[in-house]
């Protein structure tokens, strides 16, 4: 979570964000995604076009070139996005600064919020976060990729694998070992590694959703990259580390509340025109419940998205917080979950077939539940910062 002022934003701004979001979702976005699909990425065009509308930049200081927003709003926006673009790798695509800058934004000095940030946001470069390792995903702790200080210079040495925008990102937020000595969250760094430097290597990852969000093995071999990059004190990685997850498991949250509603008007649309046995498919009584199954679960998952929003940007975000962040990760992508199984039950053969909305939603689903904290792990984390 960025420590970030809560700007004012009027009903009638926030209005105007979310019709231009949604305008940009089904006129750019939609028509376009099975292509992007088959491409296995999306246009560099799209970010120049995301940051001319203002979307890239949301959250941002405006010194910066960002436009401060509160969560409500950036929640909002990621909900809409997501419902009417109907394209989790759309999103990670566009959106992996926002796991990648805010360590920078937490942490960096100005030289290095000046350096970074602005060229992301303008849409010219791309930044990601590299934390998951092959030998371990949610043991942070754990990790083992190591840079060593020689001189001026850190040596970076070691591996990060499922790395978001890993292909073509410019920038990258790095999980480091510093205490080489140390094997706990104690050692552990972070630095801002510019990907164009002699050392790293990277391998194109086939996924099983988000097929236009280009992801990657990395391996770097003895990278050397300026001490300057580092970001805040050496061996306070960790604590940054746990605090951008929050922002992450929040974002999540209300991206996974947008495609539940994707697939929710999917099925409903195709309710209305499918006909059976001469009528309408919504004259049956078990589809009408089917869909009334789904605005239950869409309805809690808004209210408590709603909620945790709310109390972040009132500056309530102590342990109990975290915990309930935690819980409507797992329940927001649970009600994702459920409403792209109904969605395409409801749709029939249809729902199988490549180029709707909730075959799509269907296949991406399980890396929700996985990324940002799986959801074994965010249950035992919620009850921890429970003190139970």
């Amino acid at each position: 979570m960025n420590p970030q002022p809560t700007p004012d934003f009027s009903a009638e701004d926030r209005s105007a964000l979310l019709d231009t979001v949604k305008r940009f979702a089904t006129q750019a976005i939609a028509p376009n995604v099975n292509a992007w699909d088959e491409a296995g990425e999306v246009p560099r065009a799209l970010y120049t076009r995301a940051a001319e509308l203002g979307l890239l930049g949301l959250g941002y200081p405006e010194a910066l070139g960002g436009t401060p927003a509160p969560w409500s709003v950036r929640n909002a926006m990621s909900q809409t996005l997501a419902r009417w673009g109907g394209s989790g790798g759309v999103m990670a695509s566009l959106f992996s600064h926002n796991i990648g800058l805010p360590p920078v934004l937490a942490h960096g000095t100005a030289e290095q919020q000046t350096e970074i940030v602005p060229p992301v946001l303008r849409g010219e470069q791309i930044a990601a976060l590299g934390i998951t390792e092959p030998g371990g995903g949610s043991d942070v702790a754990g990790l083992r990729c190591t840079a060593r200080l020689d001189g001026g210079d850190y040596v970076i040495d070691g591996e990060k694998v499922f790395i978001t925008s890993g292909m073509r990102c410019d920038w990258i937020t790095l999980a480091v070992r510093t205490d080489l000595k140390s094997k706990g969250a104690s050692g552990l760094s972070m630095i801002a590694v510019p990907c164009d430097a002699k050392g790293v290597s990277r391998t194109p990852l086939q996924k099983m959703g988000w097929l236009c969000s280009d992801t990657a093995h990395l391996r770097f071999d003895g990278l050397r990259v300026p001490a300057r990059y580092r970001l805040g004190e050496e061996g306070a990685g960790f604590r940054m580390i746990m605090g951008n997850f929050n922002g992450e498991r929040l974002a999540l949250a209300a991206m996974a509340l947008g495609f539940a509603e994707a697939c929710y008007d999917e099925a409903l649309a195709w309710a209305r025109q499918r006909q059976t046995f001469g009528v309408p498919l919504i004259e049956r009584q078990v589809i009408r419940h089917k869909l009334m199954d789904m605005q239950m679960r869409i309805a809690s998952t808004q209210a408590w998205v709603d909620a945790m929003g709310a109390r972040a940007d009132a500056g309530d975000t102590g342990p109990e917080w975290v915990a309930q962040v935690c819980l409507l990760k797992n329940h927001a992508t649970q009600t994702m979950q459920f409403c792209a199984d109904a969605a395409v039950q409801i749709l029939g053969g249809m729902g199988f077939m490549r180029g709707t909305v909730s075959e799509r939603v269907y296949r991406e689903v399980k890396v929700m539940m996985i990324g940002g904290g799986a959801e074994e792990i965010m249950k035992e984390l919620a009850a921890r910062q429970l003190g139970l």
